[in-house]
């Protein structure tokens, strides 16, 4: 069978510091380089979690997973040596950029920054400096990897012969759905936004006459994730905002507080608490515009009369781009694109596709996001791989596996030269 190549390290591990190694047992010892035992336990429970594996009744896959991912932490540190060897140097920004990713997914995980200092027990600059040295090792090799790989090729011979061999192991082509939708939101009306906006302007007549943001933000503001805050938004950068509130938030004084904002969540008022570079901290009082029923009730009709047009005849990416509120919808003119029915993450969208021969329109169907009418385009059942229908998924997969068959060989090279003493 064609061997699967298992990725242990999908989750970086925070760098344990030199107080701990004193501490810590040596799970290996690779050239000048230590492999701590408590690394190969934080990297075999994260496998375990990432991939929901029941382990308690079975300690011969539990030992199985410590070998191996001990021989991969070994693996890291013999590239490490070699990418240093080879004056590999990881790019600066890239490394930042990775770790802003890996903290913001962090702390979107555990909920907030605070619940990530209390998880890790340390300050989040500490967390931030240790993740950095991990991200530029993991660089550096991925570096190495692409400069001492990336002149093996693979001949037409070798794929046919690949696919002989392991044609009953190859990933089976799930059921796909192409689909088109038109969306159109739940707006507010006339009344709705007379409502809102006249709650907003007596909430910046108070702090015209002197009351405190936070407290008025505490008490007025319809945003919950942070009325309990005092409307703190916390430091952004550009493009993590809308539009409208960007342009205004960058443009304010540290202390300034905004005129009435409006966008597509409702009303706000802004304070710019701080400004760090390129990042600011604001401060909001958000009133929602919130849709009546007799809103959703014009929704529902307008939606149904694009329905009526698009089964007269209509094209669809026409009508697209004159009706559908969907933001992408300039440049996709409201083609979502070909999806696997089963990693549809809409389960409205999963059921409608269901219910469709390819060429239909559905009935108009609610989502958290508004009203659908979705056009399934085309439908492909689940199947195999072959040579004919599929020859370069097929050549890729062919010389990713020559390709790490070349790389343990490589690996099992250096292995002579650099002593290695496995203590577990």
């Amino acid at each position: 069978m064609l061997k699967n190549i298992v990725v242990f390290f999908l989750v970086p591990m925070i760098t344990i510091g030199h107080a701990q190694q004193l501490l810590d047992g040596i799970a290996a010892v690779v050239g000048n380089e230590i492999v701590l035992k408590s690394e190969v336990d934080q990297y075999v429970q994260s496998y375990i979690i990432q991939n929901k594996i029941n382990v308690r009744n079975n300690q011969t896959l539990l030992k199985k997973l410590e070998n191996d991912v001990l021989e991969r932490l070994v693996e890291q540190k013999i590239m490490l040596t070699k990418a240093e060897e080879d004056t590999i140097i990881a790019d600066d920004r890239e490394i930042d950029r990775r770790v802003e990713e890996q903290i913001q997914y962090m702390i979107k995980q555990v909920g907030s920054e605070e619940k990530l200092e209390e998880a890790f027990q340390s300050p989040i600059k500490q967390i931030r400096r240790d993740l950095r040295t991990e991200v530029g090792d993991r660089i550096k090799i991925e570096i190495l990897r692409r400069k001492k790989f990336q002149s093996v090729k693979i001949s037409r011979r070798e794929v046919e012969n690949f696919y002989e061999t392991f044609q009953d192991s190859l990933p089976k082509l799930q059921e796909t759905v192409d689909i088109s939708h038109i969306l159109m939101q739940i707006k507010p009306g006339e009344e709705s936004q007379k409502e809102a906006l006249n709650k907003i302007q007596m909430v910046q007549k108070w702090l015209a006459e002197g009351e405190d943001f936070s407290e008025l933000a505490g008490k007025y503001s319809e945003d919950p994730a942070s009325a309990s805050r005092g409307g703190d938004l916390g430091y952004t950068k550009r493009g993590d905002f809308v539009k409208e509130f960007e342009e205004v938030a960058f443009e304010l004084a540290e202390g300034q507080i905004s005129d009435i904002v409006q966008t597509q969540f409702g009303f706000h008022i802004i304070k710019l608490v701080e400004r760090r570079g390129e990042q600011i901290r604001t401060s909001h009082i958000l009133i929602r515009l919130t849709p009546t029923s007799e809103d959703e009730e014009t929704t529902i009709s307008k939606i149904s009369e694009v329905r009526k047009q698009l089964l007269a005849g209509s094209p669809f990416d026409s009508m697209a781009i004159i009706y559908s509120d969907d933001e992408n919808v300039a440049e996709d003119r409201g083609h979502l694109g070909i999806w696997e029915v089963e990693k549809l993450a809409i389960s409205a969208f999963k059921r409608e596709v269901a219910q469709l021969e390819p060429g239909e329109i559905s009935e108009p169907f609610k989502t958290e996001y508004g009203y659908h009418i979705l056009r399934l385009n085309e439908f492909k059942p689940a199947r195999r791989l072959n040579l004919e229908d599929d020859w370069e998924q097929i050549e890729q997969i062919a010389l990713n596996y020559k390709m790490e068959q070349e790389y343990v060989k490589w690996i099992a090279r250096i292995k002579e030269d650099i002593p290695i003493e496995y203590r577990l």
